[in-house]
């Protein structure tokens, strides 16, 4: 009979071995990688928000009970306004909050479903910037939708936008901005980008899909600003949809509100197919969201802004010297692109061997996801972190990777 602590060692040494580490190259999104990412030391992966409350935030917190009978005692309708004048009285966002049209949902991703379900329903295809996060990939061809793409590089010099996008032959055209993982914006040009894209759109009477979920970070930016987009939008006749989100800007247990505009146009057609996936988003989380809005304009968005460059300078100083050369971003949002220069290890390769050390970021193959051999140059790092156990993580990974030299 073998003795307990036989029994202990023997397990020890069972649980340790390597063949008990999932096989992550067969992982066939970046959440699924995400999922494996929540149960390593070091997660580097998913840019859900992980840092701890401000001193203001924790107030919001301890306030909590009295939040839920506010909501309890309220109307429905009366949460979304707060919510939605405080949302976009944040992102300068003045004709939205007028227009009063923004549909709710629980998640950036319903929001998407709902566009994804109006072009399966038109039968329009729609071509999607790469490279870019891969569940709004997913999601477009589970739904049915024909799929193209366009490189970002279309979008970087202004005066040949409408040039450049005119080899897009699809319905619709769909932007993340700014872009995830690279930190792209069209507001490097001010309003001349987005007039020049919006133009080309109306123009040849394309659909135009704004992804803006990272958009509040561009609030932490000194030389850019958010235009009133939705303004341009409406002045100019376009068909659109815009799609905004809080879920990656504040650290609220991934209780969170995305939001949906359409244009008049096809406002009707979005409505129907809306209230066919919810009724409603949840008035105490609106009620509390709110109130981490109206802190972040109490505080000049410093609580957000602070961990995040604090948690830049870190990766960028701790990894410098290593394979992994910084890829410098127009708008510093919530996640940092690295370049492998100077080695032929592969982004794939890469991840597995941090992997095995505990560490756990997320290659660039998901994100070029119209051709994947040129996202194995590229992964993205989370920094959505508490700063000390991400100063921890840098260090390990540092480590790891002067040795893999």
């Amino acid at each position: 009979m073998i003795s307990d602590d036989n029994l202990a060692a023997i397990v020890d040494d069972v649980f340790a071995r390597d063949t008990f580490l999932p096989d992550v190259s067969q992982f066939v999104d970046l959440t699924q990688h995400e999922i494996q990412a929540l149960k390593t030391t070091y997660n580097l992966a998913d840019a859900h928000t992980h840092q701890r409350q401000s001193d203001a935030q924790r107030e919001i917190v301890a306030s909590l009970p009295e939040l839920w009978y506010e909501s309890e005692n309220g109307l429905q309708s009366e949460a979304e306004e707060r919510f939605l004048d405080a949302f976009f009285r944040l992102h300068k966002q003045p004709t939205a909050a007028a227009m009063a049209k923004t549909l709710l949902s629980y998640s950036a991703s319903v929001a998407t479903m709902v566009a994804a379900m109006y072009l399966q329903k038109r039968d329009m295809s729609v071509s999607l910037v790469t490279p870019c996060f891969d569940n709004l990939v997913d999601l477009l061809k589970h739904m049915g939708v024909k799929l193209d793409s366009f490189p970002e590089e279309s979008l970087h010099d202004v005066g040949s936008i409408h040039r450049r996008m005119s080899a897009v032959s699809t319905d619709a055209i769909y932007v993340v901005d700014p872009n995830n993982p690279t930190g792209f914006t069209l507001l490097k040009d001010g309003k001349d980008g987005f007039a020049e894209l919006i133009r080309f759109c109306k123009d040849s009477g394309k659909l135009l899909i704004m992804d803006f979920c990272f958009a509040s970070f561009v609030l932490c930016s000194d030389d850019l600003d958010r235009v009133d987009i939705y303004r341009m939008l409406e002045e100019s006749g376009v068909s659109y949809l815009a799609i905004e989100d809080t879920g990656k800007t504040w650290p609220v247990q991934d209780a969170k509100a995305a939001m949906l505009t359409a244009s008049e146009d096809i406002r009707e057609d979005i409505y129907n197919i809306h209230t066919a996936v919810l009724l409603n988003v949840s008035p105490f989380v609106l009620n509390f969201l709110t109130r981490y809005v109206e802190d972040s304009i109490a505080d000049g968005f410093a609580s957000v802004a602070e961990v995040i460059r604090e948690n830049r300078r870190t990766a960028r100083e701790m990894l410098d010297g290593t394979m992994l050369e910084y890829q410098e971003p127009i708008v510093d949002t919530s996640v940092a692109w690295f370049r492998i220069a100077g080695s032929d290890v592969t982004a794939t390769d890469l991840q597995a061997y941090l992997f095995e050390h505990e560490i756990y970021l997320l290659p660039g193959t998901y994100f070029h996801w119209d051709s994947p051999e040129r996202g194995e140059r590229y992964v993205r790092i989370a920094l959505a972190r508490r700063p000390d156990q991400f100063a921890d993580a840098m260090a390990a990974m540092r480590e790891v990777l002067l040795s893999h030299d």
